[in-house]
């Protein structure tokens, strides 16, 4: 039996946070114990997660009779065993779960830097920001973590100094509970996920040593590089076709219809002729037969044609439900008057008038999408430069 310190008569309370730490390992039997010693001085909250390993881990283990102790049969990856530590941590009522690596490159007296920083600011996912520029720190290590971050900001628009660290606060109740990824890649999806619900995602710096005549990494930079970009492959498309726009139009529709005008039309910086520009695109793309695809389309647009991508959404609204009949009706009677076909049943339901002359529809809605497109486009332009006129005339 060994000697080490054990709960609760070694650890220090520094926080009333309920939190727990969780350790996930696997063949790091050098390092373990030095890990799970300076936890305790910490906390008594610790979880164990042995994910299959060969060495002398379940018996390093097995010495802790004050911890809880999970021992995955085979070796599954590390995103499993944090999940599994997850679970486990919230059926025990924790609301915070701190991560460390096993391998000794993480010091336990940084403890404290996370529980101050979330009683101090709220919740919030925190990562362990490491110095990569200190001697000894891997370049594949710092190369990796700098093309991590690059993507992590692409796909939440958050830049961090460190994404891969494994030394993090998760609030266990805030996250995702489902996951795709089993490996390394899992820390990437989890940080992703949570920022794309909305919870704060932060650095807070620690300590890292790389000793290499202890420290055991797992990490397979071929095979596990591989995963790690097929998943951010994944979250780059998700980002674009989903989160994205679901957050450019959460803050379109925080905005009042006045102050939308007022801050996004009338203050803005934009030229007058970029602002009628962008309305014209709104407006074309709202009546133009591109069904269901009209918010991407728009934005896709006028970031191609660097306009104001807020107004030109914001104008493809023009097809709102009270006015889509007229839209279909005035499509079909262009199309039928430039390219004749069969009369239009009034029983007939809108779409069922589009099958009956769906080229007359088409010719039709595009005819009407560029007219009034120039329509507005024109009318704002105009409005915009009278608008301006008057209020230089009035600041003099």
């Amino acid at each position: 039996m060994s000697t080490a310190p054990t709960a609760p008569q070694h650890y220090i309370t520094v926080s009333g946070l309920n939190y727990c730490v969780i350790i996930p390992t696997y063949n790091n039997n050098k390092t373990l114990k030095r890990v799970i010693d300076g936890v305790l001085h910490f906390t008594s909250n610790i979880i164990v997660v042995n994910d299959g390993s060969t060495d002398a881990t379940p018996q390093i283990v097995a010495s802790y009779i004050n911890i809880q102790q999970i021992t995955l049969p085979k070796n599954k990856g590390k995103g499993v065993a944090l999940r599994t530590g997850f679970i486990a941590a919230r059926e025990a009522g924790f609301e915070y779960a701190i991560t460390i690596d096993s391998d000794g490159q993480h010091f336990p007296d940084d403890i404290p830097m996370f529980l101050s920083e979330i009683e101090q600011n709220g919740d919030a996912l925190l990562i362990g920001s490491r110095n990569m520029m200190q001697l000894g720190v891997p370049k594949k290590s710092s190369f990796g973590n700098k093309f991590s971050n690059f993507w992590f900001w692409f796909e939440t628009g958050i830049k961090l100094e460190d994404t891969q660290s494994g030394y993090r606060l998760y609030p266990l109740h805030k996250i995702a509970k489902k996951y795709a990824t089993n490996k390394f890649e899992f820390e990437i999806e989890v940080i992703v996920k949570a920022a794309w619900k909305g919870v704060p995602v932060k650095n807070v710096p620690v300590k890292v040593l790389y000793d290499p005549d202890e420290r055991v990494s797992h990490f397979r930079p071929f095979t596990d590089f591989s995963r790690i970009s097929v998943l951010n492959t994944m979250l780059v498309v998700i980002s674009l076709l989903y989160i994205k726009p679901r957050d450019f139009i959460r803050s379109f529709k925080k905005k009042s219809l006045k102050q939308f005008i007022r801050e996004n039309v009338l203050e803005s910086a934009d030229s007058p002729s970029k602002k009628s520009f962008s309305i014209a695109l709104g407006v074309f793309i709202g009546i133009a037969p591109v069904w269901g695809l009209q918010t991407i389309s728009v934005l896709f647009l006028a970031y191609v044609l660097r306009l104001n991508k807020l107004i030109a959404y914001a104008f493809s609204n023009v097809s709102i439900p009270p006015f889509i009949p007229f839209i279909i009706y005035a499509s079909l009677q262009i199309g039928l008057f430039i390219l004749p076909g069969k009369d239009v049943d009034e029983n007939l339901s809108g779409m069922d008038a589009i099958k009956q002359n769906i080229v007359q529809y088409l010719t039709g809605s595009i005819i009407l999408a560029t007219a009034m497109a120039a329509l507005f486009g024109f009318t704002a332009y105009f409005t915009l430069l009278f608008l301006g006129k008057n209020k230089i005339h009035k600041n003099a």
